[in-house]
């Protein structure tokens, strides 16, 4: 370290190392969206002096993330025009009958087109086909979500526009005078990878994946595994008043599993199997989604709306009508997950006044395998959380282009561009024709895409505005600011030549296998975007040592980050299948452990070889 502490006499190295350590602590506690933590990161470097505002906002208007703005639109119009809609057909088909023919369509098909079109839309279209397909065959869903996850991730290394994190890292080296990344620059190595690890997916024991399926004959005992929690309250007027829980046709028809009991502001938890209903008690109650929508019909109970702003004095009798009658007046009820990086987390549904602000009403609420004891509205929203909603059509086409919730359920009603699926394919197709046979720019293609999309009818303009996930531009915007400061402030040179004393004498493959390793941990608990900012920086410092190119450690630190199969927070995707697959913390782990350790070794050897090093 001593290269360090003599760097860090320098107070603008002494500011961006304290910067930094803030930014790493608050990646990894989660205590601030990601994209905030960067917006407050560009901030400090700019109050401490490290760089003008010229050079710490350079990154919002890099090519890089210009490109990626625009492939938002383009994924959206293939989307809506359904142009993956042969492939949901596919998966339901009945040629796809057991789990390890699954996890081929995924890894063989599913993959590839990750290269093209980002994973986190990709897993949200296809999560309920797999769901149904799934139930329709009796297959624990935990069998083949999280493949779908992986597939997804080996598939976003295949070309440039597979991944943001790919672009951010094409941004950071022209920012570092190496010269950005064309579309298919680590397509040699990404290949192979996807190749080795479709092929590991396929060949990994059965144990490797958790049976979390719930037998027919257990459904009534083991709800906890598949149920969602809600809420329901007893009118004056219900035939359960004076009956006990445990004769009610509330348990005998429904076979509903209730947790806890609300009078007046009591709380009376198990056992209640013998105490007597009164009129406006509240039932909080864990029940299947099938359950739960013939409950929503039953007049002995009224569903309780999570989003009422005081339940206390109000006549509930009067006030839920809707929920029952609505239905026919073009109403659905939906599943929306909370994606990482939602502002809707850490807040409950009445704080931020659900109903009124997305025409929608909370039924319920599923979380995993944790049981939720608070009150439906109370209830602190968590990344990763499952809502069942009841909306009108137009409030869930709304939700759909919303970037803090991912409808799951497929509107099949909802592709009014249908009839331009010829016209998207063709244009996107030509997106990544152009600048491969012709000097015309990457940025400048997708651009020209887009607006030919939406002169074609592919795309509405709203919807090119909507489609843009705005988190993520803030994000890797701010963090390119990370790499500047690195730089400038001589810190990078400093770290590198540390790094270089501890690996003198390593040969280039171990090195390589270190960085990528190291890289890998540290996306781990920490965004892939975060670590590919700093780490970049660092790692390219070492090509001399090592008798490499710059681009050979970027694409190590690139693999490494965008590798992420040991944590659900490691990707986005992983957290998407986390509730629905009823995975536990360690379930990634076990499956993805051997994809990790395959890759540690695969990957450095990969990059020599088209370095021409040895």
């Amino acid at each position: 370290m001593v290269e360090l502490s003599a760097a860090l006499q320098n107070g603008d190295a002494l500011i961006t190392l304290a910067v930094l350590l803030i930014a790493v602590a608050l990646f990894i506690s989660g205590a601030m969206a990601p994209e905030l933590v960067g917006l407050l990161s560009v901030s400090l470097l700019m109050i401490g002096g490290v760089l003008t505002p010229l050079q710490a906002l350079s990154g919002f208007g890099s090519p890089a993330l210009i490109t990626l703005m625009g492939l938002f639109a383009v994924s959206a119009a293939l989307f809506r025009s359904g142009a993956l809609d042969r492939l949901r057909e596919l998966i339901a088909s009945e040629r796809i009958r057991t789990p390890r023919r699954m996890v081929g369509l995924l890894t063989l098909v599913v993959a590839p087109i990750s290269g093209v079109v980002p994973n986190t839309p990709i897993v949200a279209s296809l999560l309920p086909v797999l769901e149904s397909w799934c139930q329709k065959r009796g297959i624990a869903p935990s069998r083949v979500l999280l493949p779908l996850s992986f597939a997804t991730l080996l598939g976003g290394t295949l070309t440039l526009l597979g991944s943001s994190v790919n672009l951010l890292a094409s941004d950071v080296s022209q920012q570092l005078g190496y010269g950005s990344l064309d579309l298919f620059s680590f397509s040699a190595i990404g290949v192979p990878v996807w190749l080795a690890g479709a092929s590991y997916m396929l060949l990994a024991p059965r144990a490797l994946l958790p049976d979390r399926n719930v037998p027919d004959n257990q459904l009534s005992t083991n709800q906890s595994l598949t149920g969602y929690f809600t809420e329901v309250t007893i009118p004056g007027s219900s035939s359960l008043v004076g009956q006990t829980l445990r004769h009610s046709r509330l348990q005998r028809r429904f076979d509903v599993d209730v947790l806890e009991l609300q009078r007046g502001g009591e709380r009376i938890l198990p056992p209640l199997a013998d105490r007597c209903i009164e009129a406006e008690d509240r039932l909080l109650l864990r029940v299947t989604r099938a359950d739960l929508l013939r409950l929503q019909q039953d007049h002995t109970i009224q569903l309780a709306s999570a989003n009422r702003p005081s339940a206390d004095h109000l006549d509930l009798v009067k006030a839920e009508p809707a929920l029952s009658s609505e239905g026919a007046n073009g109403q659905k009820t939906v599943e929306v997950l909370l994606p990482a990086g939602s502002t809707l987390a850490g807040a409950s549904l009445r704080e931020l006044r659900f109903r009124q602000r997305h025409n929608a009403t909370v039924l319920a609420l599923r979380r995993g395998q944790q049981t939720v004891q608070e009150r439906l509205g109370q209830a602190v929203l968590r990344e990763g959380d499952v809502l069942l909603l009841q909306a009108p059509l137009d409030a869930i086409r709304g939700l759909q282009a919303s970037n803090d919730l991912l409808v799951l359920d497929q509107l099949e009603n909802d592709l009014p561009t249908i009839r331009r699926k010829p016209q998207a394919v063709t244009i996107t197709a030509l997106m990544l024709l152009v600048p491969t046979v012709t000097a015309v720019p990457l940025v400048a293609a997708v651009l020209m895409a887009v607006v030919l999309l939406v002169l074609m009818g592919c795309l509405r303009t709203g919807e090119v505005q909507r489609s843009i996930r705005l988190d993520v531009i803030l994000l890797l915007g701010s963090l390119s600011s990370f790499s500047v400061a690195l730089q400038t402030s001589g810190l990078a040179n400093a770290m590198a030549s540390d790094m270089e004393r501890l690996l003198l004498n390593w040969p280039a493959y171990w090195a390589l296998l270190v960085i990528f390793l190291a890289t890998n941990l540290i996306t781990s608990v920490m965004s892939n975007a975060a670590s590919v900012a700093l780490l970049v920086p660092v790692a390219t410092q070492l090509a001399p040592s090592l008798s490499l190119t710059p681009q050979a450690l970027l694409l190590t630190v690139l693999f490494g980050a965008s590798q992420s199969f040991l944590t659900p927070m490691g990707y986005q995707t992983n957290l998407m299948v986390f509730g629905p697959g009823r995975y536990r913390f360690f379930d990634v782990a076990r499956y993805g452990a051997g994809l990790t350790l395959l890759m540690t070794f695969l990957v450095p050897g990969l990059i020599l070889a088209q370095a021409g090093g040895g």
